[in-house]
C-alpha cells in the first residue's frame, strides 16, 4: 500500500511539473502586451452591437426626461 501511495505521490509530482513547465514556455513565448495595444476579440462580422443599442436608449431616455418619471 505504501509503494501504490509513493507512486501516486511521484505522478503528482510529474504533473505539476509538467504543468509549470507548460505555463512558463507559454510564458515566456508568447506575445508582450504593452499599453494601449488594443486586444482583439475576434466575432462574427454580422452579429448584433448590443452596446451601442443600449447606449443609444439610454441617451434617449434621458433627453426625454423618462429616466426621472421611472425612478419615482
Amino acid at each position: 500500500m505504501k509503494r501504490i501511495a509513493t507512486w501516486i505521490f511521484y505522478g503528482i509530482g510529474a504533473l505539476a511539473i509538467g504543468y509549470l513547465a507548460l505555463y512558463a514556455y507559454a510564458a515566456f513565448t508568447g506575445r508582450d502586451l504593452q499599453p494601449g495595444d488594443p486586444i482583439h476579440i475576434f466575432r462574427k462580422p454580422d452579429a448584433p452591437n448590443y452596446s451601442f443599442r443600449a447606449v443609444t436608449t439610454l441617451t434617449s431616455l434621458r433627453a426625454n426626461g423618462s429616466a426621472q418619471g421611472a425612478a419615482r
